[in-house]
Protein backbone atom coordinates (compact mmCIF):
# COMPACT_ATOMS: atom_id res chain seq x y z
CA UNK A 1 0.00 0.00 0.00
CA UNK A 2 0.89 3.96 -0.87
CA UNK A 3 0.46 6.82 0.51
CA UNK A 4 1.85 10.89 0.80
CA UNK A 5 1.92 10.84 4.18
CA UNK A 6 2.97 14.30 6.19
CA UNK A 7 1.70 14.09 10.17
CA UNK A 8 1.19 11.48 12.59
CA UNK A 9 -0.57 12.62 15.77
CA UNK A 10 -0.61 11.04 19.39
CA UNK A 11 -3.62 10.93 21.57
CA UNK A 12 -2.03 10.27 24.89
CA UNK A 13 -3.89 9.63 27.97
CA UNK A 14 -3.67 8.04 31.11
CA UNK A 15 -4.24 4.49 30.39
CA UNK A 16 -3.97 4.45 26.54
CA UNK A 17 -2.45 5.87 23.55
CA UNK A 18 -3.17 6.21 20.21
CA UNK A 19 -1.82 7.03 16.65
CA UNK A 20 -2.72 8.36 13.63
CA UNK A 21 -0.69 8.72 10.56
CA UNK A 22 -2.35 11.68 8.15
CA UNK A 23 -2.01 12.01 4.52
CA UNK A 24 -1.68 15.15 3.40
CA UNK A 25 -5.01 16.03 2.82
CA UNK A 26 -6.01 15.79 6.68
CA UNK A 27 -7.48 11.83 5.88
CA UNK A 28 -5.88 9.10 8.34
CA UNK A 29 -4.74 6.63 6.49
CA UNK A 30 -3.51 4.31 9.56
CA UNK A 31 -4.62 3.98 13.23
CA UNK A 32 -2.73 1.99 16.11
CA UNK A 33 -3.54 1.37 19.33
CA UNK A 34 -1.27 0.62 22.57
CA UNK A 35 -2.05 0.54 26.50
CA UNK A 36 1.06 2.99 27.15
CA UNK A 37 -0.70 6.00 28.95
CA UNK A 38 1.34 7.45 31.22
CA UNK A 39 0.47 5.00 33.95
CA UNK A 40 1.20 1.83 31.95
CA UNK A 41 4.26 2.87 30.02
CA UNK A 42 6.65 0.20 28.75
CA UNK A 43 10.51 -0.75 29.42
CA UNK A 44 12.09 2.49 28.13
CA UNK A 45 9.27 5.06 29.25
CA UNK A 46 7.89 7.34 27.05
CA UNK A 47 10.72 7.29 24.32
CA UNK A 48 10.24 3.73 23.87
CA UNK A 49 6.14 4.25 23.42
CA UNK A 50 6.96 6.96 20.78
CA UNK A 51 8.91 3.99 19.01
CA UNK A 52 6.73 1.51 19.36
CA UNK A 53 3.70 3.09 18.45
CA UNK A 54 5.27 4.73 15.40
CA UNK A 55 7.93 1.72 14.01
CA UNK A 56 7.97 1.44 10.03
CA UNK A 57 5.86 4.87 9.97
CA UNK A 58 8.40 7.81 8.05
CA UNK A 59 9.91 10.12 10.26
CA UNK A 60 6.91 12.55 10.38
CA UNK A 61 5.85 15.74 12.48
CA UNK A 62 4.28 14.25 15.90
CA UNK A 63 1.85 16.44 17.21
CA UNK A 64 0.55 14.46 20.70
CA UNK A 65 -2.16 16.16 23.43
CA UNK A 66 -3.45 14.31 26.48
CA UNK A 67 -2.11 13.52 29.66
CA UNK A 68 1.18 13.43 27.90
CA UNK A 69 1.73 16.99 28.72
CA UNK A 70 0.83 16.59 32.61
CA UNK A 71 2.79 17.01 35.44
CA UNK A 72 3.06 13.33 35.12
CA UNK A 73 3.82 13.13 31.82
CA UNK A 74 6.65 13.62 29.40
CA UNK A 75 6.97 16.75 29.62
CA UNK A 76 4.95 19.39 31.46
CA UNK A 77 3.48 21.85 28.81
CA UNK A 78 1.73 24.91 30.63
CA UNK A 79 -2.31 25.53 30.41
CA UNK A 80 -3.73 28.07 28.45
CA UNK A 81 -6.41 30.32 30.23
CA UNK A 82 -10.16 30.35 29.26
CA UNK A 83 -11.26 31.39 26.85
CA UNK A 84 -9.54 29.99 24.35
CA UNK A 85 -9.53 28.79 20.38
CA UNK A 86 -7.56 26.85 18.26
CA UNK A 87 -4.45 29.42 17.88
CA UNK A 88 -4.32 29.87 21.56
CA UNK A 89 -3.91 26.09 22.19
CA UNK A 90 -1.42 26.04 19.13
CA UNK A 91 0.51 28.80 20.59
CA UNK A 92 0.79 27.12 23.78
CA UNK A 93 2.15 23.80 22.24
CA UNK A 94 5.71 23.11 23.08
CA UNK A 95 8.92 21.22 21.26
CA UNK A 96 9.87 18.13 23.07
CA UNK A 97 13.31 17.00 22.89
CA UNK A 98 12.12 13.49 21.36
CA UNK A 99 14.15 10.40 19.81
CA UNK A 100 16.15 11.54 16.79
CA UNK A 101 13.96 10.72 14.11
CA UNK A 102 11.05 12.76 15.39
CA UNK A 103 9.94 16.14 15.82
CA UNK A 104 7.35 16.31 18.20
CA UNK A 105 5.15 18.90 19.60
CA UNK A 106 2.82 18.76 22.83
CA UNK A 107 -0.42 20.45 23.33
CA UNK A 108 -1.07 22.21 26.07
CA UNK A 109 -4.18 22.11 28.80
CA UNK A 110 -6.91 24.24 29.85
CA UNK A 111 -7.05 26.34 33.01
CA UNK A 112 -10.04 27.82 34.62
CA UNK A 113 -9.42 30.51 37.34
CA UNK A 114 -13.36 30.51 38.71
CA UNK A 115 -14.22 27.87 39.47
CA UNK A 116 -10.90 26.35 39.86
CA UNK A 117 -10.93 23.76 36.57
CA UNK A 118 -8.42 21.80 33.98
CA UNK A 119 -8.81 19.63 31.24
CA UNK A 120 -6.05 17.75 29.02
CA UNK A 121 -7.12 16.77 25.87
CA UNK A 122 -10.70 17.57 25.73
CA UNK A 123 -9.90 20.95 24.58
CA UNK A 124 -8.33 18.91 21.02
CA UNK A 125 -11.34 16.84 20.50
CA UNK A 126 -13.39 20.28 20.80
CA UNK A 127 -11.36 21.55 18.40
CA UNK A 128 -11.41 18.08 15.96
CA UNK A 129 -15.73 18.68 16.85
CA UNK A 130 -15.68 22.12 15.73
CA UNK A 131 -13.75 21.52 12.28
CA UNK A 132 -16.00 18.99 11.53
CA UNK A 133 -19.10 20.65 12.56
CA UNK A 134 -18.26 24.25 12.45
CA UNK A 135 -22.27 25.27 12.68
CA UNK A 136 -21.15 24.85 16.33
CA UNK A 137 -18.40 27.69 16.51
CA UNK A 138 -21.38 30.55 17.28
CA UNK A 139 -22.95 28.66 20.34
CA UNK A 140 -23.40 25.27 21.90
CA UNK A 141 -22.02 23.57 24.85
CA UNK A 142 -20.02 20.54 24.21
CA UNK A 143 -20.65 17.56 27.03
CA UNK A 144 -17.55 14.71 26.84
CA UNK A 145 -19.43 12.14 29.18
CA UNK A 146 -16.52 9.58 30.88
CA UNK A 147 -14.88 9.25 34.29
CA UNK A 148 -14.78 13.02 34.37
CA UNK A 149 -17.73 14.15 32.48
CA UNK A 150 -17.03 17.33 31.07
CA UNK A 151 -19.74 20.51 29.75
CA UNK A 152 -17.74 22.56 27.99
CA UNK A 153 -19.34 25.89 26.48
CA UNK A 154 -18.24 27.43 23.17
CA UNK A 155 -19.19 30.84 21.91
CA UNK A 156 -17.74 32.17 18.48
CA UNK A 157 -15.39 29.65 18.12
CA UNK A 158 -13.61 29.54 21.76
CA UNK A 159 -14.05 27.48 24.35
CA UNK A 160 -15.26 30.00 27.43
CA UNK A 161 -15.67 27.77 30.30
CA UNK A 162 -16.26 24.70 30.94
CA UNK A 163 -17.58 22.13 34.48
CA UNK A 164 -16.20 18.72 35.74
CA UNK A 165 -18.69 15.77 36.97
CA UNK A 166 -16.78 12.67 38.07
CA UNK A 167 -19.68 10.59 37.72
CA UNK A 168 -17.82 7.55 36.16
CA UNK A 169 -15.52 7.58 39.41
CA UNK A 170 -18.23 8.47 41.57
CA UNK A 171 -20.39 5.51 39.89
CA UNK A 172 -17.45 3.14 39.94
CA UNK A 173 -16.15 3.90 43.83
CA UNK A 174 -20.22 3.57 44.70
CA UNK A 175 -20.30 -0.07 42.89
CA UNK A 176 -17.02 -1.21 44.34
CA UNK A 177 -16.74 0.28 47.54
CA UNK A 178 -20.33 1.23 49.38
CA UNK A 179 -22.69 -0.23 51.02
CA UNK A 180 -25.15 0.07 47.73
CA UNK A 181 -22.90 -1.99 45.53
CA UNK A 182 -22.72 -4.52 48.23
CA UNK A 183 -24.27 -7.93 46.91
CA UNK A 184 -24.49 -6.66 43.47
CA UNK A 185 -22.64 -6.96 40.21
CA UNK A 186 -21.66 -3.78 37.91
CA UNK A 187 -21.73 -5.91 35.12
CA UNK A 188 -25.88 -5.57 35.49
CA UNK A 189 -25.76 -2.65 33.88
CA UNK A 190 -27.71 -2.87 30.72
CA UNK A 191 -26.13 -2.12 26.89
CA UNK A 192 -29.43 0.35 26.57
CA UNK A 193 -31.00 2.20 29.53
CA UNK A 194 -34.06 0.61 30.94
CA UNK A 195 -36.79 1.71 33.19
CA UNK A 196 -34.65 1.40 36.10
CA UNK A 197 -32.37 3.72 34.50
CA UNK A 198 -35.04 6.01 34.01
CA UNK A 199 -36.05 5.98 37.43
CA UNK A 200 -33.12 6.96 38.47
CA UNK A 201 -33.13 10.04 35.93
CA UNK A 202 -36.70 10.84 37.48
CA UNK A 203 -35.09 10.75 41.56
CA UNK A 204 -32.48 13.11 39.97
CA UNK A 205 -34.73 15.55 38.79
CA UNK A 206 -37.01 15.61 41.46
CA UNK A 207 -34.46 16.14 43.99
CA UNK A 208 -34.46 19.92 42.84
CA UNK A 209 -32.21 21.91 44.91
CA UNK A 210 -31.54 18.71 47.26
CA UNK A 211 -29.48 17.35 44.32
CA UNK A 212 -29.06 13.48 43.62
CA UNK A 213 -26.40 12.83 46.26
CA UNK A 214 -29.50 13.27 48.57
CA UNK A 215 -31.28 9.82 46.65
CA UNK A 216 -28.36 7.68 46.65
CA UNK A 217 -29.04 5.70 49.71
CA UNK A 218 -32.64 5.54 47.95
CA UNK A 219 -31.15 2.66 46.18
CA UNK A 220 -30.55 0.57 49.21
CA UNK A 221 -34.06 1.53 50.68
CA UNK A 222 -35.46 0.06 47.29
CA UNK A 223 -33.94 -2.95 46.98
CA UNK A 224 -34.57 -3.79 50.60
CA UNK A 225 -37.99 -2.72 50.11
CA UNK A 226 -38.08 -5.53 47.29
CA UNK A 227 -39.14 -2.12 44.90
CA UNK A 228 -35.96 -2.49 42.86
CA UNK A 229 -34.29 -6.08 41.77
CA UNK A 230 -31.00 -6.40 42.60
CA UNK A 231 -29.89 -6.28 38.81
CA UNK A 232 -31.22 -3.51 38.46
CA UNK A 233 -29.39 -0.80 41.02
CA UNK A 234 -26.42 -0.43 38.64
CA UNK A 235 -28.75 1.40 36.01
CA UNK A 236 -30.50 3.34 38.77
CA UNK A 237 -27.76 4.79 40.32
CA UNK A 238 -26.56 5.51 36.46
CA UNK A 239 -29.26 7.52 35.74
CA UNK A 240 -29.37 9.09 39.15
CA UNK A 241 -25.45 10.41 38.62
CA UNK A 242 -26.31 11.21 35.14
CA UNK A 243 -29.38 12.79 35.89
CA UNK A 244 -27.50 14.76 38.28
CA UNK A 245 -25.05 16.42 35.66
CA UNK A 246 -28.26 17.53 33.77
CA UNK A 247 -29.65 18.75 36.91
CA UNK A 248 -26.72 20.66 37.41
CA UNK A 249 -26.86 21.71 33.90
CA UNK A 250 -30.12 23.39 34.59
CA UNK A 251 -28.94 25.10 37.89
CA UNK A 252 -26.12 26.78 36.45
CA UNK A 253 -28.19 28.01 33.29
CA UNK A 254 -31.10 29.17 35.52
CA UNK A 255 -33.38 26.70 34.01
CA UNK A 256 -32.67 27.73 30.64
CA UNK A 257 -32.64 24.44 28.83
CA UNK A 258 -32.72 25.52 24.88
CA UNK A 259 -28.85 25.61 24.51
CA UNK A 260 -27.88 23.54 22.26
CA UNK A 261 -25.56 20.07 23.57
CA UNK A 262 -23.04 18.20 21.17
CA UNK A 263 -21.75 14.87 22.79
CA UNK A 264 -18.42 13.40 22.33
CA UNK A 265 -17.88 9.99 23.33
CA UNK A 266 -18.41 6.64 22.90
CA UNK A 267 -21.81 5.58 21.15
CA UNK A 268 -23.24 3.34 24.55
CA UNK A 269 -22.37 6.09 27.04
CA UNK A 270 -23.72 8.99 24.79
CA UNK A 271 -27.14 7.23 24.06
CA UNK A 272 -27.86 7.36 28.06
CA UNK A 273 -26.78 11.21 27.68
CA UNK A 274 -29.40 11.45 24.66
CA UNK A 275 -31.98 9.67 26.64
CA UNK A 276 -31.10 11.93 30.43
CA UNK A 277 -31.02 15.43 27.38
CA UNK A 278 -34.76 14.44 26.30
CA UNK A 279 -35.65 14.00 29.96
CA UNK A 280 -34.53 17.31 31.15
CA UNK A 281 -36.03 19.16 28.16
CA UNK A 282 -32.98 19.13 26.52
CA UNK A 283 -33.53 18.71 22.31
CA UNK A 284 -32.03 15.59 20.95
CA UNK A 285 -28.06 16.27 21.21
CA UNK A 286 -25.81 15.86 18.28
CA UNK A 287 -23.48 13.12 18.75
CA UNK A 288 -19.40 13.07 17.58
CA UNK A 289 -17.65 9.29 17.88
CA UNK A 290 -14.10 10.72 17.66
CA UNK A 291 -13.10 14.27 17.03
CA UNK A 292 -9.38 13.54 18.69
CA UNK A 293 -7.91 12.48 15.11
CA UNK A 294 -8.98 15.47 13.54
CA UNK A 295 -8.07 17.91 16.60
CA UNK A 296 -4.77 16.63 16.38
CA UNK A 297 -4.60 17.77 12.69
CA UNK A 298 -5.99 21.32 12.97
CA UNK A 299 -3.83 22.20 15.89
CA UNK A 300 -0.70 21.08 13.52
CA UNK A 301 -2.29 23.46 10.92
CA UNK A 302 -2.75 26.13 12.82
CA UNK A 303 0.76 25.74 14.71
CA UNK A 304 2.00 26.08 11.07
CA UNK A 305 3.74 22.79 11.35
CA UNK A 306 2.34 21.34 8.00
CA UNK A 307 4.47 23.93 5.94
CA UNK A 308 7.65 23.12 7.89
CA UNK A 309 6.83 19.09 7.04
CA UNK A 310 8.19 16.89 4.95
CA UNK A 311 5.86 14.74 2.67
CA UNK A 312 6.99 11.47 2.25
CA UNK A 313 5.44 9.03 -0.20
CA UNK A 314 5.30 5.59 1.76
CA UNK A 315 4.96 2.40 0.28
CA UNK A 316 4.52 -0.61 2.78
CA UNK A 317 2.21 -2.90 4.22
CA UNK A 318 2.25 -2.14 7.88
CA UNK A 319 -0.27 1.23 7.15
Amino acid sequence: MSASVQLIGLDWGTSSLRAYLYATDGKVVAMRQRPWGIRHLPEGGFSAASRGITAGWPPCTIVAAGMVGSRQGWLEVPYVTVPANATAIAKGMLRIDAPAHLDMWIAPGLLQDSPANVMRGEETQIMGALAQQPEHQANVRFVLPGTHSKWVTVSDGRITAFDTVMTGEIYALLMKHSILGAGVSAEGQQSVPNDAFLRGLRSAKESAAAGAFSRLFSSRALLLANQLAANDVPEFLSGLLIGEEFRIALVRDGGDNSVPLCLIGDASLCERYIVAATHFGYAPPAVIGDASAQGLWQLAATAGLLAQSTTYDFSGTDL
